[in-house]
């Protein structure tokens, strides 16, 4: 038996409890809020919307800030199938609300699309009404005449409602607006024409629609700033020296290297010719005993060839004193 004592207590305890478990599946006072705020819900519908795991104070707050600004197509059920969805209910309800304010055309359906793709369509709406300054990195480029250039520039852009799903984001802007900057300057005839007018490389990028198929609306392109890089053309021209140098270095080494072997090659040509003309004087002289012995060459013969080999020498000493005298007579 429960001491009397206790039992008031017990039965406090036990009414909070009730009462606790009523208003948090049955919230009365959040019924009452919507009542006030003129928003049309039962408490059954409440009810359910515990039962279905829906935050009751997320939707009926949605529902009366959209009351409020005058949004009378948001529905309960598509509030709630939103939540169910994974989306971000009060996201929606106020890019909706800004949305109406600043007479931006933009549906439910779009608006939870947007959210369910992953994008802040609140952050979006704000972007249409107030635009957005995205401010590029250094892009480097080179004119014609070889000089190069590095150029900062600032882009405004607003985000593109309709773009938003499916289209591409802020990165691709950028590589966009970079390749725009490095095409007008390399178009260029000489980089004092592009530090004189800036603004040509603006128009010529904003001529070539870059935001198209982007998730933004390109406002304007502004260059912020230019310095002046390296003579990329004079390097190149260094280099180009350079490899003709070593190209003609490398011709030139191949032809003495083929000299040389080809005058290797006459020496010992002219070599083997000498030893030719050695062996071939020494056998002068057996020839000549063979001749003796035959009866083909006489005494008077032999004498008449000795005279004109001494009247050859003495010509030779005459014509030449200083130079080394002949090779000796062909009977020694």
């Amino acid at each position: 038996m429960i001491n009397s004592f206790y039992l008031p207590f017990i039965l406090i305890a036990g009414a909070i409890i009730l009462l606790a478990l009523l208003f948090h599946y049955v919230p009365f006072i959040l019924w009452m809020s919507a009542k006030v705020s003129g928003v049309h819900i039962s408490l059954v519908q409440l009810f359910l919307m515990r039962i279905r795991n829906v935050p009751p104070s997320t939707i009926v707050q949605a529902l009366i800030e959209g009351h409020k600004a005058g949004l009378k197509t948001i529905t309960r059920d598509e509030l709630e199938a939103h939540y169910l969805a994974g989306g971000h209910v009060e996201r929606v309800v106020h890019a909706l609300v800004s949305a109406s304010k600043a007479n931006i055309e933009l549906s439910f359906q779009m608006a939870t699309a947007i959210d369910l793709a992953g994008r802040d369509v609140f952050e979006a709406v704000q972007m249409s009404v107030n635009p957005k300054v995205i401010d590029t990195p250094p892009v480097t480029a080179v004119a014609k005449d070889g000089i190069q250039l590095i150029a900062k520039a600032r882009v405004t852009v607003r985000a593109n409602i309709r773009q938003l799903v499916g289209g591409a984001g802020e990165d691709t802007v950028l590589a966009r607006v970079g390749e725009g900057i490095v095409s007008s300057i390399g178009s260029s005839e000489n980089h004092k024409s592009v530090l004189e007018n800036p603004d040509s490389i603006s128009k010529l990028v904003l001529r070539k629609g870059l935001d198209a198929g982007t998730a933004f609306e390109i406002l304007s392109i502004d260059i912020a700033d230019i310095d002046i890089g390296k003579n990329i053309g004079a390097a190149l021209q260094i280099d180009q020296a350079n490899a003709d140098k070593n190209i003609a270095q490398a011709k030139a080494e191949e032809r003495r290297a083929m000299a040389v072997a080809s005058e290797q090659e006459m020496k010992a040509k002219a070599e083997e010719a000498r030893a030719n003309v050695i062996q071939a004087e020494a056998e002068v002289p057996k020839a000549m005993a063979e001749a003796f012995r035959s009866g083909n060459l006489g005494i008077m013969d032999y004498y008449r060839m000795k005279n004109i080999q001494a009247d050859t020498l003495m010509r030779g000493s005459i014509a030449h004193p200083d130079q080394a005298a002949p090779s000796e007579p062909l009977d020694k």
